[in-house]
């Protein structure tokens, strides 16, 4: 494990608002297999940055959030991973907001990070095929879209357990 003081990799996430974040923190400690269950829920934009970049990139996410409202989203489905499940969020403006930071670090970006993006946010991971498949036929029966507030970006530095606030940033309300 890497020292606190020690550059790690970076994760990126977009912040969900507080109510939004209750309901999927609760899917994911009801669904979640707790021996794994180590995170909030969470929506991640780029899984693994290099640590040089805290500092462009932490300007390029206050550059992205001052001043601006919070990106239109709406939780928009609830699709399988094959060994878990996951809800879909559709958000164009928060998809713009990646690919912006995403062309700003083409170079840089792992293949993970470089291919296409998938807004979500993991419940379920890491099971059996039919214990996902039973959740997700559960979480279908009844689900209705419904928009999804998107309160900031955050950057964390990941040290192999828990990550560790670098910065937050949030839009506008």
């Amino acid at each position: 494990m890497t020292a606190p003081f020690e550059p790690a990799p970076i994760i990126v996430t977009a912040l969900l608002g507080p109510a939004d974040q209750a309901f999927f923190d609760g899917e994911r400690s009801a669904h979640f297999p707790p021996e794994r269950n180590h995170l909030a829920a969470h929506l991640t934009m780029f899984h693994h940055l290099p640590p040089s970049l805290a500092p462009e990139l932490r300007q390029r996410l206050v550059a992205e959030t001052r001043g601006h409202p919070m990106p239109r989203a709406r939780l928009a489905d609830v699709f399988s991973l094959g060994r878990g499940v996951a809800y879909r969020i559709d958000s164009e403006e928060l998809a713009a907001i990646r690919a912006r930071l995403a062309a700003a670090f083409a170079g840089l970006l792992t293949p993970q990070d470089a291919g296409g993006w998938r807004a979500h946010v993991t419940v379920q991971n890491k099971v059996e095929p039919a214990a996902a498949k039973a959740l997700l036929t559960a979480l279908r029966d009844g689900f209705r879209p419904r928009p999804v507030a998107i309160a900031g970006l955050a950057a964390y530095w990941y040290r192999g357990g828990p990550w560790e606030m670098l910065s937050r940033h949030m839009f506008s309300a």
